[in-house]
């Protein structure tokens, strides 16, 4: 068997390309994966000549060749049922090998000793079978969870982001009841026109991140990321104009290669935060988006002069459902769930991207996100 591994190896090969759904020349797509097969094969047959003398399982080399072959068929979207029948043609070629061995040599094999033979074989066959599948399970079942963990991530987004657009129209549309003039009234439908476009691409965008795996989320576009900043601050214009607080756009802005409609969502939930909490003390309010670049990543900065958070706080404000100032709702107007930072916080871990921030009371608070101008290419698989 060791000595024919090879052509033992290309009927196993034939016989997948059949099976698996991917391309031929992808079954095994490297020089380095397309090894295993004789390897896998040699390492049985010396099994075989002692089995009762080596534990399979304490074979590390073949039981990493196994594992890896479980994350392989995990990549290429195989299924158990492709698995198993992969391992059952391998066990059979192997088996049918024996035979044809005993024939060819004429030689007189005991029954006993065939079956011990073809026990042994169809143990080993078994053992790196279970390691390839218990791999490709474990790969699938880590994938749910964080899909799982997605899922419920997109739900709790759903609901904090289209608050903001519905209580702005429920704003608008009761101040349109009390209109007197021809000019409010075109001022207050501007407000609603504006707000039900909002909502519209904020229900586009969020179609985008429903996506489960991280692969469908990235929407990777090459763009001046001042668009986005100015995009934001017009889509928080009236919530700004309410509260009196300035929107200050400073610096010039690179271009980036970033996922764009992460990016919004982290500036918009930074900069609508910055809005709620400013200081109503303050004779000048504002909220000030600046950027900063050093040629390899680029660092958005959101600044303002609002009511700042304690430091004591300050640790827990990307905690899910956690508010730095509930106790002050009704003197800011503000209400909601404490999960605007949270899903800023799953945002920027989803982009790899780095987010910091410092505070003072009654002083301000400085938010900066840093992120690569040319993300390099990862396996998000």
């Amino acid at each position: 068997m060791a000595a024919e591994h090879q052509s033992l190896a290309a009927r196993w090969l034939e016989r997948l390309n059949a099976l698996l759904p991917v391309e031929p020349n992808e079954v095994f797509p490297t020089d380095h994966l397309l090894d295993h097969i004789p390897t896998l094969i040699v390492e049985i047959a010396d099994h075989l000549r002692v089995p009762q003398d080596s534990e399979l399982t304490a074979n590390t080399l073949m039981m990493a060749k196994a594992r890896e072959l479980g994350e392989l068929r995990y990549r290429q979207r195989a299924s158990v049922h492709q698995l198993l029948r992969e391992y059952r043609i391998l066990g059979g070629i192997l088996a049918t090998f024996v035979q044809e061995e005993a024939s060819r040599l004429h030689r007189s094999v005991d029954s006993s000793d065939a079956i011990a033979l073809i026990a042994a074989l169809s143990h080993a066959v078994s053992v790196l079978e279970q390691a390839t599948v218990e791999t490709f399970i474990g790969k699938y079942t880590a994938t749910i969870a964080r899909q799982t963990a997605r899922l419920e991530n997109f739900n709790r987004m759903v609901s904090h982001e289209l608050r903001q657009p519905i209580g702005a129209l429920q704003f608008a549309l009761k101040l349109a009841e009390t209109a007197n003039t021809p000019d409010d009234r075109k001022r207050y439908r501007e407000v609603v026109d504006r707000n039900i476009s909002r909502l519209n691409q904020l229900i586009d965008r969020l179609a985008l991140i429903s996506r489960l795996t991280p692969a469908d989320t990235a929407q990777l576009q090459h763009l001046e990321l001042g668009l986005i900043v100015r995009e934001t601050a017009r889509q928080l214009r009236d919530m700004a104009e309410s509260r009196e607080v300035e929107i200050r756009i400073v610096d010039e802005f690179p271009s980036a290669t970033a996922d764009v409609a992460a990016l919004e969502l982290v500036l918009i939930n930074l900069v609508s935060n910055a809005i709620k909490y400013s200081n109503p003390t303050a004779e000048c309010k504002f909220v000030e988006i600046s950027g900063q670049s050093n040629g390899e990543t680029c660092t958005l900065r959101v600044r303002d002069n609002g009511i700042g958070i304690a430091k004591d706080r300050l640790e827990h404000i990307f905690d899910r459902s956690y508010r730095a100032h509930q106790e002050r709702d009704g003197e800011l107007g503000n209400d909601g769930y404490g999960l605007g930072l949270s899903i800023v916080r799953d945002c920027v871990s989803d982009q790899h991207w780095d987010l910091s921030v410092e505070s003072q009371e009654n002083v301000g608070t400085t938010f900066e996100l840093t992120l690569p101008l040319a993300p390099e290419p990862r396996d998000l698989a």
